[in-house]
C-alpha cells in the first residue's frame, strides 16, 4: 500500500509538474497571443494609415488641377488688381493734380477779389470825397443863391424905390 501510495504520490507530482508546464506552457501561448493580437492591430493600423495614405494621394492628386485652376484664377485676380491698383494711382494722380489746379485758380480768384476789394475800397473813399466836395459846392452854391436872391430882392427893392423916386419926381 505504501508502494501504491508512493506511486500515486509519484503520479501525482509528475502530474502536477505536467500541470504546472502546461500552465506555463498556457501562460506562455496566452503572451504569444496578446503579442500577435497587438502585432494584428498594428498592422490593421497600419493598413488603415496605409488606406487613409491613399485617399489623401488621391484626394491631393484629384486637389492639384483645381490647385492649378485656383493659382491660375489667382494670378488673373492679381492681374486684374493691379490694373484697378494702376487706374486708382492715375485717377488719384490726376485729382491731385486737380485739385492742385483748382488751388491754383481759387488762389488767383481770391488775389483778383483782393484785389477788386481794395478797387472799391478806394473807389469808395474818392466817391464819399466827391460827395463831401459835391455837398460843399452845393452848400456854396445855395448860400450864393441864397445871397442871389437876396440881391435880387434888394434890387427889386431899389427898383422899385427907383421907380417910385422917379414917378415923384
Amino acid at each position: 500500500m505504501e508502494a501504491d501510495i508512493s506511486d500515486m504520490r509519484n503520479d501525482l507530482q509528475s502530474r502536477d509538474g505536467l500541470w504546472r508546464r502546461i500552465q506555463l506552457e498556457c501562460q506562455k501561448l496566452y503572451t504569444e497571443l496578446l503579442k500577435i493580437k497587438e502585432f494584428k492591430d498594428i498592422q490593421e493600423i497600419q493598413k488603415k494609415h496605409q488606406s487613409s495614405h491613399v485617399q489623401l494621394t488621391e484626394q491631393l492628386e484629384n486637389k492639384n488641377p483645381e490647385l492649378l485652376l485656383f493659382a491660375e484664377s489667382q494670378e488673373c485676380q492679381e492681374e486684374e488688381l493691379n490694373k484697378i491698383r494702376n487706374h486708382v494711382y492715375r485717377e488719384e494722380q490726376s485729382h491731385c493734380s486737380e485739385q492742385e489746379r483748382m488751388k491754383t485758380e481759387i488762389s488767383d480768384l481770391t488775389e483778383e477779389l483782393h484785389q477788386k476789394e481794395i478797387t472799391i475800397a478806394t473807389i469808395m473813399e474818392k466817391a464819399s470825397l466827391l460827395e463831401r466836395q459835391l455837398k460843399m459846392e452845393l452848400e456854396t452854391k445855395h448860400k450864393l443863391l441864397t445871397k442871389q436872391q437876396l440881391l435880387q430882392f434888394h434890387y427889386q427893392v431899389i427898383k422899385s424905390e427907383n421907380t417910385h423916386l422917379k414917378e415923384m419926381v
